[in-house]
């Protein structure tokens, strides 16, 4: 059974985006549910979601949503993990759209019996301000961005891939830290692909790309055997200046939020970028 858990903080105008792709599918064989763990939210994105349980219900879908005081992200999927019933578990941002059949193939790679972690391959959202869209070109072909399954915004886990932690770490990176608890070899990029908004606007990327390396700093702090599992391929030099020249406007961008990053530096939270 496939248990997908949604983790949601005021996000009423997105939750629809996400649910409906969703719902749309067949319920994958062997049954399924989404959970969505609403933390400490103060808009309507309760309301909302609990509007999509007679289409739930339809497809055959378990749902429901859990109101829940402000726990932080880790709690609100420790709450969601407490409740579901699935050995398989999809951890699903609630700004994320998953795209046609990706939720099936990842119940299909995740039929191996050894621990596995899967994901689709994300596709950026079409960004409102040029000043994202000239940034999210240049990030995207970076190698974390191009390796395999690099899991932001949407990653699965069989049972013996789920018994590798127990309950979410107050960390500020989950996807992260559950990431690298698996090998390269133990990922897996199926077919098909999510959309996955970026934030608005140069003081927004420089906020949340803070908390991205804070995150990655964090998990080497505390978890440094994880890094070996990193496996992403490295960026050179001559490569580095083939994408200056390809797109100077977009590495101008990533540039000045790279150095704006280093100006000043920002303690944990599990705030979301939005």
């Amino acid at each position: 059974m496939l248990s997908i858990i949604i983790p949601a903080h005021n996000e009423e105008a997105w939750i629809a985006g996400c649910l409906a792709p969703v719902l749309a599918e067949p319920a994958p064989g062997g049954g399924a549910e989404v959970i969505v763990a609403a933390n400490g939210c103060t808009d309507a994105t309760v309301a909302k979601a609990q509007e999509f349980s007679a289409r739930a219900g339809a497809g055959g879908w378990g749902f429901q949503v859990l109101d829940l005081p402000s726990l932080g992200k880790p709690g609100a999927l420790n709450a969601g993990d407490a409740v579901a019933s699935g050995d398989m578990r999809l951890y699903l941002d609630a700004d994320v759209r998953t795209g046609p059949g990706v939720i099936g193939r990842i119940v299909a790679a995740l039929s191996d019996p050894g621990a596995r972690y899967a994901s689709a391959r994300p596709r950026i959202a079409r960004a409102q301000s040029a000043v994202t869209r000239a940034y999210a070109r240049f990030w995207q072909e970076l190698p974390f961005a191009r390796s395999p399954a690099p899991g932001f915004g949407l990653f699965a886990v069989n049972a013996a891939g789920r018994a590798r932690w127990g309950e979410y770490p107050k960390l500020i990176s989950d996807d992260t830290f559950v990431r690298l608890l698996f090998s390269p070899e133990e990922r897996i990029e199926v077919e098909g692909s999510y959309e996955w908004p970026m934030v608005e606007g140069f003081e927004a990327l420089v906020r949340v790309r803070r908390r991205q390396d804070a995150g990655v700093a964090e998990i080497a702090r505390l978890h440094p055997e994880l890094i070996r599992n990193e496996g992403k391929p490295g960026l050179s030099k001559p490569e580095l200046l083939r994408m200056l020249a390809q797109d100077p406007a977009g590495f101008a961008v990533y540039a000045g939020v790279s150095l704006a990053v280093r100006m000043k530096s920002q303690g944990s939270d599990w705030s979301r970028g939005r």
